[in-house]
């Protein structure tokens, strides 16, 4: 299969799933800021791996998979009825840290425009 439709076919799980979401119940999928950041089928649309990840930390995204894992027939079902595949993919949840991991560089960034402006304001005459 060509690897054009393969990514399509990704981005088009990726965009479902995400809709998904908003309908589900479990408690852990709910519990923080959940966000899909990749979803990548297999060239013989055998699997999905879906990338899972919270702002709140890598223990809500695990908890979060663990939600997903128990409501994987309901995904795979409506992700089939959805997108209408021949083949509907099985799904793996991976707890994925990416989302509090760039959280994490944005503030230390800002730490260090902070103190930048402050030692330009403390010595005017050596700033450009």
């Amino acid at each position: 299969m060509s690897s054009f439709r393969v990514n399509r076919i990704s981005e088009d799980v990726k965009k479902e799933l995400v809709d998904i979401i908003r309908v589900l119940k479990d408690p852990r999928i709910k519990h923080g800021v959940i966000s899909i950041v990749k979803a990548e089928v297999t060239s013989d649309l055998s699997y999905a791996t879906v990338y899972v990840s919270s702002l709140d930390g890598l223990e809500d995204a695990k908890e979060a998979v663990k939600g997903f894992e128990s409501a994987a027939g309901y995904i795979r079902r409506e992700i089939g009825n959805r997108l209408r595949l021949r083949r509907t993919p099985e799904f793996r949840f991976v707890a994925d840290d990416s989302i509090a991991y760039s959280s994490e560089i944005f503030k230390k960034l800002d730490d260090i425009r902070e103190k930048d402006r402050q030692n330009r304001q403390k010595d005017p005459a050596e700033s450009d």
